[in-house]
């Protein structure tokens, strides 16, 4: 941070906080087998939680407001997700909300069994596409938070990716940006 952006103003940095933070929740989950994901995090009431990962502009805090109007729901995260395996049960994977959110300014502290990923894109129409696990490992790393210094942290989040793609669906989500893409998941099944 540069001491010229804090000129006039009636604070200090603070050298723990953001980004140092984060950056250390990154490093420690790359020693857990765990990662985080630049996404949203939408838990139902009947208990489906769905994982919309995207890059920037690709819809996730539309996707959260699209989904916070239509129906009661929980938002663990507007835009980062942390994804690793369920304490009680090696096969089974959650998803946990984290404090950095996205525009739509939604960050929660609860955490759910993720059933299924949707890569966001737009496009026409609401098509979800099945991902085969390779393509979904490769899609997952490239909105992922990886400390890339480190050889072995870059293959211990390609190991955690494609034991996720292997346990939870993974779709590409090509969708319109109104109630109707909402509507799509709703009535989905895998």
């Amino acid at each position: 941070m540069s001491q010229l952006s804090l000129v006039g103003l009636d604070c200090s940095p603070d050298p723990l906080g953001y980004p140092l933070d984060e950056l250390l929740v990154m490093h420690r989950l790359t020693q857990e087998k765990a990662i985080e994901l630049h996404g949203t995090g939408i838990v139902r009431t009947n208990g489906d939680a769905n994982l919309f990962v995207g890059h920037s502009g690709a819809g996730k805090s539309t996707t959260t407001r699209l989904w916070a109007e239509l129906e009661n729901v929980e938002v663990l995260s507007d835009d980062r997700i942390i994804v690793r395996h369920d304490a009680s049960s090696q096969t089974r994977i959650r998803m946990y909300g984290t404090p950095w959110h996205g525009e739509a300014m939604y960050a929660s502290p609860q955490s759910a069994p993720l059933t299924r990923i949707f890569v966001l894109e737009h496009g026409h129409g609401n098509v979800i596409t099945p991902l085969p696990a390779s393509q979904a490992v490769a899609e997952l790393f490239a909105r992922s938070f990886v400390p890339f210094h480190l050889h072995e942290y870059v293959d211990s989040a390609l190991v955690f990716l494609e034991e996720l793609a292997n346990a939870v669906p993974v779709y590409r989500y090509a969708f319109e940006p109104d109630q109707r893409a909402v509507e799509k998941i709703r009535n989905f099944h895998d």
